[in-house]
């Protein structure tokens, strides 16, 4: 995996950064080789209770995108249309 700078929030508790840097991290896993659709909708999940806004997800999947080049928004509306055991792959 790359190394990336991950959009943090300065009010964040060390558990809610944990839990966005997962789910950035599995963004990576569905860009380099596929992440099975159960681990991402989970992390999806958590990141959801720290970011619960559209409008933050909108910035926070913005800033990453600038940094990796990666696309969050395409791997999480795959998950609309995939079962649990499903690879999605960005």
């Amino acid at each position: 995996m790359e190394e990336y700078s991950y959009p943090i929030d300065v009010d964040w508790t060390t558990d809610e950064i944990i839990d966005v840097v997962d789910f950035f991290e599995a963004i990576e896993k569905a860009d380099e080789k596929g992440v099975i659709a159960s681990e991402l909708k989970d992390k999806y999940r958590k990141f959801k209770t720290v970011v619960p806004g559209k409008a933050q997800e909108k910035t926070l999947f913005k800033e990453f995108k600038e940094n990796s080049g990666l696309e969050s928004y395409s791997a999480v509306k795959q998950l609309k249309d995939t079962d649990d055991s499903d690879v999605i792959k960005i």
